[in-house]
Parts: C-alpha cells; sequence; structure tokens
C-alpha cells in the first residue's frame, strides 16, 4: 500500500526472513563468521543463540545463499517439539528420504545417504532451529547421528540456533559428549542505537528508498526505544509507521509520529507482547 507512495520498489519491513535484507550488525557479522567457519570443518556442532526475533533465521537463510554455489546439501529442521524418534524420521525428510520403516532402517537410510554424498564430493549441513524446544533425548539423537564418519571423517555437521535458554539446556550432565562436540558458539544480542539507525536505512536503500520519507534523528531514537534493538521488533514498528505516514500524507517522520503509531499499538496489543513467534526477520 504505502510502497508505491514512497517510490518503493518492495516492502522494506517485512518479517519473513530474506537474505536480501541481511543486515551485518557487529553480532550478526561474528555470528555468520562462526557459521561459515563450522560450514568448512566438516564436523561438530555450532551453536547460535539469541533473543525471540534477533535474527537467527535470518542468519541461516543467508548462509544458505552465501554457500550456494558449492558442493553442499543443506536441510533444516525447524519442528523440534519432537521426541528421539520423530527427530529421526524428521531429518530423513528434511534430506528428501522415506520417512517409513522403523527408527533402525531409518538411520541406516540417513547414513547411507551422508556416506553417498560424501563420495559425490558433497559436504552435508544440518540446520536446526528453534533448538531450545528439543529434549535432551532428541539432542542425544543428533550426537549420535554426528558419530556417522567414513575413513574417520565425519559426515554429518550440524547448526544448531535456538533462544538463550537453549544454553542452559546444553550444561545438562546428559549432553557432556554433545558439548565436546561444539567447535564454536555465539550470543546474538540486540542492535545499538547507530546499528538500529543503520539497519532501517539499510532496509529501506535494498527496495530503493531516496530519503522519502526521512527520518529525523529523534524518529530513530525513538523506535530504538521501543523495540530495544531488537529486528523483528523494528520490522513491525516501522512497517506500521510507513503505513501511518501514507493514510496520513507524511513525507517526514519526528519522534512524536513515533510516539503516534506505538500509542495505536498498544490499543491493540500490548507491544512487549507482539507475536514473536513467527518466522525471524531481524
Amino acid at each position: 500500500m504505502y510502497e508505491t507512495y514512497y517510490n518503493l520498489q518492495g516492502k522494506p519491513f517485512q518479517l519473513s526472513p530474506d537474505p536480501d535484507f541481511f543486515f551485518s550488525s557487529k553480532g550478526h557479522s561474528r555470528a555468520m563468521a562462526y557459521l561459515v567457519y563450522g560450514a568448512h570443518q566438516d564436523e561438530g556442532f555450532i551453536v547460535i543463540t539469541g533473543e525471540i526475533g534477533a535474527g537467527k533465521t535470518m542468519l541461516a537463510r543467508a548462509l544458505t545463499r552465501k554457500m550456494a554455489s558449492e558442493d553442499l546439501v543443506l536441510a533444516q529442521v525447524v519442528n523440534t517439539s519432537l521426541d528421539a524418534d520423530d527427530v529421526v524420521r524428521t531429518i530423513a525428510a528434511a534430506f528428501g528420504l522415506s520417512q517409513e520403516d522403523s527408527k533402525a532402517v531409518l538411520l541406516n537410510r540417513i547414513e547411507q545417504f551422508l556416506l553417498a554424498s560424501h563420495k559425490q564430493g558433497k559436504r552435508v549441513l544440518l540446520l536446526v532451529d528453534e533448538a531450545q524446544n528439543l529434549p535432551v533425548k532428541s539432542l542425544e539423537e543428533l550426537r549420535m547421528l554426528s558419530n556417522f564418519t567414513y575413513a574417520d571423517k565425519p559426515l554429518l555437521q550440524t547448526f544448531l540456533l535456538g533462544q538463550p535458554e537453549f544454553r542452559k539446556t546444553l550444561q545438562s550432565p546428559e549432553l557432556i559428549q554433545l558439548r565436546q562436540r561444539v567447535i564454536a558458539s555465539c550470543h546474538l544480542g540486540p542492535l545499538d542505537l547507530a546499528e538500529t539507525e543503520a539497519y532501517i536505512v539499510h532496509r529501506l536503500q535494498t527496495v530503493g528508498w531516496r530519503d522519502d520519507p526521512s527520518f529525523s534523528s529523534g524518529a530513530f531514537a525513538a523506535i530504538y526505544q521501543h523495540t530495544a534493538g531488537i529486528p523483528r521488533k523494528i520490522n513491525m514498528l516501522c512497517d506500521r509507521l510507513l503505513l501511518m505516514g501514507r493514510l496520513d500524507e507524511k513525507h517526514a517522520f519526528a519522534e512524536q509520529d513515533v510516539a503516534e503509531v506505538m500509542d495505536e499499538l498498544r490499543q491493540e496489543f500490548a507491544f512487549g507482547d507482539l507475536p514473536l513467534d513467527a518466522e525471524e526477520g531481524g
């Protein structure tokens, strides 16, 4: 609706994670470096944690694009409220394998798939999103999959992306062997004030923004104040701000405009309780 009004080529603050909008903040750049490093180690686990809406899924999709030209088989698992048997079936499905038969048959099928990929010169990566939902026994199942090797070379590498509480789960005594296989780990925090402004500008410029609408320094500061630098909250607030601007025919936003939009949001629902369980758009 507002894209045409502001001569934008697309929607700058969509919630679905699109790698075209990936923003290299200090934290996101560090996390990406860990992911790329891990991807080339061909072994172990990489752990990335972050607050809800911090951009973990965006990282995963940006990594997928970054490595698209390489000989890589990459599968992603998102539904992680699964017991150990269901985890094996879900992973088999992620690799395009049949989910029928017993767990033992499925494990053999996965091993043969990994071995065939290795012999074709392909590396296999598994991205597990929302890992904080996995029971300890399911995480142990993931560790067991990492035992698949050929000539002492691991056939599978796994990335675990989760919310902050996942770090506590990993401290469980039952997961000591999994912890020993974590080769890199980092936490994705919120953006600071300067990064929040740069993030907003980056997303706008990605869709052809030419300073219409403009934002005052007070507007940027107010957006940061109300979102605490969480990318998904920034997206939600800025999307509503641009919509308000279109309806009111505004071409410049100031602090009071952000406050007005926040008042509207509070009347609809508590902003702190926005539906942040959707896919991350940071």
